[in-house]
């Protein structure tokens, strides 16, 4: 069933989400409800502050990070994206993007904000073994389990 509010409310979050700059975290009060409920690899958070805090840790720990939205599907009042995460280490090889794959599940209320944000990508293969030491004890420890 085509929605048309809903896929208003998923085309304001991609756009979002594409266009995020460290300016604009400020406006998340415009797309999530302030009692959001949000969890990645990292964090499990619930509130409007917290998720801003967030944000603004992903730009003072990166370099140019940017999201990259390559699916959505949208259906009643949720919506899966698929993402590319694209961006340089501040410390380490500061010269190489680097990317990183997941998923993102969003709920979203009566009024159309997101009440969760549940992102999904593998810690270990998308970030921890492109770290310099860790990278490589990641990378072992991987052909160790296949072996």
């Amino acid at each position: 069933m085509h929605d048309p509010a809903l896929e208003s409310s998923v085309d304001r979050l991609v756009q979002f989400f594409e266009q995020l700059t460290p300016q604009q975290v400020s406006q998340l009060s415009a797309l999530y409800a302030p009692d959001v409920f949000f969890k990645d690899p990292f964090n499990e958070v619930r509130g409007l502050d917290a998720v801003t805090r967030i944000f603004n840790h992903m730009y003072e720990a990166l370099d140019s990070p940017h999201f990259i939205v390559t699916e959505r599907i949208a259906q009643g009042q949720q919506c899966f994206l698929g993402w590319d995460f694209r961006f340089r280490f501040k410390r380490f090889d500061t010269t190489t993007w680097q990317t990183v794959r997941g998923a993102t599940h969003l709920r979203l209320n009566e009024q159309g904000l997101v009440i969760l944000h549940r992102d999904y990508w593998d810690a270990a293969e998308e970030l921890y073994e492109k770290l310099p030491v860790v990278g490589g004890l990641m990378r072992w420890l991987k052909r160790q389990a296949n072996a």
